[in-house]
């Protein structure tokens, strides 16, 4: 039997997309648009261990939240 796709009220962080190779325009931004995505990756890759961690506590973990 498969696993529940999990709670609709807790979807699992997305991903976010990687800009374009022609994004960048090569003049030295601050920010970059590539600094922007890392920052981005950096704050799901942090969601995605919290979603993960609360889906290993189980049913009722936000409830506390």
């Amino acid at each position: 039997m498969s696993r529940p796709a999990g709670d609709a009220a807790d979807p699992p962080p997305v991903k976010p997309s990687e800009p374009a190779p022609g994004a960048c325009c090569q003049g030295g931004c601050d920010p970059c648009v590539f600094d922007l995505y890392w920052e981005a990756v950096d704050r799901y890759e942090q969601a995605l261990v919290n979603w993960q961690n609360r889906q290993v506590a189980g049913p009722g973990a936000l409830k506390n939240t």
